[in-house]
């Protein structure tokens, strides 16, 4: 059950950067992986109606195939999110996951370790197209200190830059997803193309899952009772869990500012969190037992520390804002966008001020 589902668009922007020379000696290995594994995906990827022609594809996938292009669909009429070159084709990669995202964060804080790219500016992760490499980066970070989550993506976002070589592609590492999924990921990846600032993620992120939200609440809508059934049941676990998790990240955050002047070496602060994370995993149990056994969120809460919690809050933290901005615009989508696109135009701090803050009202 993936939570950090996206990675954006470093692969294809800092391709660009690479072929012409622009990037430093130290990051030419790590660009070159990127560059590497996104034309790979692209050149596996073909049209929709070739895969639907195909008498080796099975109607299983072909149904898929079907249904994600009704939610395209959907999400440029109904949305009014971007109609435009991407998910129009589809690749298997053969593997379960795209990418594999590396994300860390000190012992004693949530806030999350930064790397800083051409064009996507800083983002608080590091995205690599084998398992096998995000692992080795991990443990370089571990080796220094930091805690280290390592997590599999099933998409990525190019926010529209690679519309022009056919766009993001569907792809089999989310395409059987639940079809309330399915549609909430399509939508969060498209509302990327909308909106993206650079050096903040908690915006961009935020800003997606609430359009992945309510475009959600919206596709299901008119939905068949079946897919309206599985994902309510779905949801109320998620919500379960995100409840759960936001709750230790307040509590790791009140640990870590009553100790900040401490000693970086400190038991008692140490103490106190293991208490927070011993009561986190005990809450959980409790839910699981109330999900009738339920194990998907098993593998992250047992991976769980600040790395983890620090990645999550991206995208939680600024959701609800979101959503009320988008009360506030009389549940129109098209004012909806142009409110964040004002907002995306002003200087950090004062376009969180704005958001948080339902008497400010925001010109575009």
């Amino acid at each position: 059950m993936n939570f950090l589902r996206h990675q954006k668009c470093l692969a294809s922007i800092v391709a660009v950067w690479v072929l012409l020379g622009l990037s430093g000696c130290a990051q030419t290995g790590y660009y070159w992986q990127s560059v590497s594994g996104h034309v790979k995906l692209m050149q596996a990827a073909r049209p929709i109606d070739a895969w639907l022609a195909d008498p080796q594809a099975s109607p299983a996938l072909k149904q898929r195939l079907q249904l994600a292009q009704a939610i395209r669909q959907f999400a440029v009429t109904a949305l009014h999110l971007p109609d435009n070159a991407s998910y129009q084709r589809y690749a298997d990669l053969q593997r379960r996951h795209v990418v594999w995202n590396v994300v860390a964060a000190p012992e004693f804080s949530l806030t999350l370790k930064t790397w800083c790219f051409p064009v996507a500016g800083c983002v608080g992760y590091r995205g690599y197209f084998e398992q096998a490499a995000a692992e080795r980066e991990a443990a370089a970070l571990r080796a220094q200190g930091w805690e280290v989550s390592v997590y599999g993506v099933p998409a990525y976002s190019t926010l529209g830059w690679m519309n022009w070589l056919g766009g993001d592609p569907l792809l089999n590492t989310f395409i059987h997803f639940p079809d309330g999924e399915l549609a909430r990921m399509l939508f969060h990846e498209l509302a990327h193309q909308v909106v993206y600032v650079a050096d903040d993620t908690v915006f961009n992120e935020s800003f997606a899952t609430a359009v992945e939200r309510l475009g959600g609440a919206a596709w299901l809508a008119q939905a068949t009772p079946a897919a309206r059934d599985a994902f309510a049941q779905h949801d109320a676990r998620r919500q379960q869990f995100r409840a759960l998790t936001r709750r230790t990240r307040e509590q790791l955050e009140n640990v870590y500012m009553q100790n900040e002047a401490l000693a970086p070496v400190n038991t008692v602060q140490a103490a106190m969190k293991n208490k927070v994370m011993a009561d986190f995993r005990q809450a959980y149990a409790a839910l699981k037992t109330s999900w009738g056994g339920f194990a998907g969120y098993d593998p992250w809460v047992a991976g769980a520390n600040n790395a983890a919690l620090g990645a999550q809050a991206a995208y939680d933290d600024l959701v609800p804002a979101f959503e009320a901005l988008f009360e506030r615009q009389g549940r129109d989508w098209r004012r909806f966008y142009d409110a964040v696109i004002a907002l995306a135009r002003l200087p950090q701090a004062e376009r969180l001020q704005q958001l948080l803050s339902p008497q400010v009202q925001t010109t575009s």
